[in-house]
């Protein structure tokens, strides 16, 4: 009997308080302005001005092999 007690009564109270809050509001329906929302900045240039490759390449170890030849200098 008193395990079921604390939470019957905190239900109770949680119910009455959310019910009048739930019901339509009768002023402040017809108050209601809806305005358009700005256009969204363009989005920064974080490339600094590079090219995007056309096609990407697969990550596995003969590209990158290839890619860190190109990279060295060359004798």
């Amino acid at each position: 009997m008193k395990k079921t007690l604390l939470p019957g009564l905190l239900a109770a109270a949680l119910l009455s308080l959310t019910l009048p809050s739930c019901g339509p509001s009768v002023d402040s329906e017809d108050d209601i302005v809806t305005t358009a929302l700005p256009p969204l900045p363009a989005a920064p240039d974080t490339t600094s001005g590079a090219k995007k490759p056309e096609q990407f390449r697969e990550l596995n170890a003969v590209n990158a092999t290839e890619d860190i030849k190109k990279m060295q200098p060359q004798m």
